[in-house]
């Protein structure tokens, strides 16, 4: 059995106490260099240690969200997760129907605003107003809408349920979600019954050429 001579060894772990001493000063002089970044971003941190530096990011950070915030108050812009959210506006007042408004959330899907007006139908419920925003493959609806009966009666049994409103959105969200799943399912199925008969044809071979 040859075992190694210390020389060697001792020569291995000197090499790798010179990488390990390498590694870490490059990391700390990206650590440094970020630093310096972040003092060029912010006002009047040109002397400032790291700890009070990353404070002061805290806190311009916090701000700016804070800004961003106050300023996308009244824009309508689509969000990450889907939602449907349904509200009563306003009741019946001087004669004219209550108004509920509603909002649904999602990735644009065709088909989907076609089925959401379907629903509308059913329900014999017309859209007052509607607003419909875009971004990055998402979409928001937000739109009023009142019974077409209550256009026409006063009886309060006409009014719209806020819950089958939602109930009804739900399920058209829902709808176009399965389809997806189920077309990802079938995708899927279809690569793996690819993969399947490549593998039969390769076995056959096999068995053929032997």
């Amino acid at each position: 059995m040859n075992l190694p001579k210390k020389g060697v060894s001792v020569e291995r772990n000197v090499a790798a106490l010179k990488n390990h001493s390498e590694a870490e000063r490059r990391r700390r002089a990206r650590i440094n260099a970020h630093f310096d970044a972040l003092r060029d971003l912010v006002p009047g941190a040109k002397k400032m240690d790291k700890a009070s530096l990353l404070a002061e990011v805290i806190g311009h950070m916090r701000e700016l969200k804070k800004n961003a915030e106050e300023a996308c108050k009244g824009i309508l812009l689509p969000m990450d997760t889907d939602e449907v959210r349904v509200e009563k506006q306003e009741d019946e007042m001087d004669g004219n129907p209550c108004l509920i408004k509603a909002s649904m959330c999602c990735d644009y899907k065709p088909g989907l605003l076609s089925d959401l007006r379907q629903a509308l139908d059913a329900l014999h419920l017309i859209i007052v107003k509607a607003e419909i925003a875009t971004l990055e493959g998402r979409m928001k609806n937000v739109f009023l809408v009142a019974s077409c009966n209550e256009w026409d009666s006063k009886d309060a049994a006409v009014r719209i349920s806020t819950s089958t409103l939602d109930q009804t959105l739900r399920s058209v969200l829902d709808k176009f979600s399965a389809s997806e799943d189920f077309s990802f399912r079938a995708t899927l199925s279809d690569k793996r019954r690819r993969v399947s008969l490549f593998n039969s044809s390769l076995c056959s071979s096999s068995a053929y050429v032997g």
